[in-house]
């Protein structure tokens, strides 16, 4: 590092700043505040893992923490699926292949809010008409039930995540040998074995870039569960992040709210790493 110039330097101070005032120094900052009674104005008395004991006990926070799993398990594997799919008819040399990629992209460009009023109304107002147009209970009355609720959010969530994670298996998908699949053509593999024994393997890489991806954006959704269900009906589709959000604003419990946040932390950083690890071993070097 010393022998590094001065220009060097002078480039990478600002975003060094940066990333400390943004990211190191308020996770510092809340952790601290969490061992205290801090209100949103004054810090207050020194308490300790009081503030730990109670979320650990608090029943809201541990449901929010259980649905918000759920819906990161339902979510990961069907993004991960759809495009993974998507990546492959897109790179199957059809003529409108590109067009493809353009329509599949597309909804990971609209905003969280926006995207989950347009499936809002999706719900109630086009699902209930249909359903009340062919006699089907089942369309009517989405949202209402925290069962409709959880797998509205999780096919928003795999509309918008699709195209993106596409995108990560398409770059992996364009960098396999074309040797090896006319290989595996001459050694008589049926479309299944082929996917199952060349491609899959030598797209392992973009399998652990796309979960770690998908696993974190999951988990701190936020902007998508407000517009759609706002955590009803009575909070029984509410995600952690907006849990700990009305915690905070709701009650101005910013040190409970806080230590709340950091219990988030460690979760998700612990199920990161987990599946980071165990990934990279499955991967193959190329």
């Amino acid at each position: 590092m010393r022998t590094r110039s001065l220009s060097y330097w002078l480039f990478l101070g600002p975003a060094l700043l940066a990333l400390f005032l943004v990211v190191f120094l308020p996770l510092l900052l809340g952790t601290y505040y969490s061992f205290t009674t801090w209100n949103g104005i004054k810090t207050g008395e020194f308490v300790g893992f009081s503030n730990y004991i109670t979320a650990i006990q608090d029943q809201r926070f541990l449901n929010s923490l259980w649905f918000t799993t759920k819906f990161s398990i339902a979510s990961i594997i069907l993004i991960n699926f759809i495009g993974l799919s998507l990546a492959l008819i897109v790179t199957s040399y059809i003529k409108s292949s590109n067009l493809l990629r353009t329509v599949f992209f597309m909804p990971n460009l609209i905003g969280g809010l926006i995207l989950g009023f347009i499936w809002q109304f999706i719900f109630t107002k086009v699902f209930s008409s249909v359903g009340q147009m062919i006699g089907m209970e089942s369309l009517q009355g989405w949202l209402s039930t925290t069962d409709t609720g959880f797998w509205g959010l999780v096919i928003l969530m795999s509309w918008q995540m699709s195209g993106y994670v596409m995108v990560i298996y398409i770059a992996y998908l364009q960098g396999i040998s074309q040797e090896l699949i006319e290989a595996s053509h001459v050694d008589g593999a049926t479309p299944l074995q082929r996917f199952r024994y060349v491609i899959f393997p030598l797209v392992a890489p973009a399998f652990t870039v796309s979960m770690f991806l998908t696993l974190s954006n999951s988990f701190k959704l936020y902007d998508q569960n407000l517009s759609l269900t706002n955590g009803g009906p009575a909070n029984s589709t509410e995600m952690v992040a907006m849990e700990i959000y009305k915690t905070a604003f709701t009650t101005n419990a910013f040190a409970y709210a806080q230590a709340k946040a950091i219990i988030f932390f460690i979760v998700v950083a612990f199920i990161t790493l987990i599946q980071v690890y165990f990934n990279k071993r499955r991967e193959v070097q190329l």
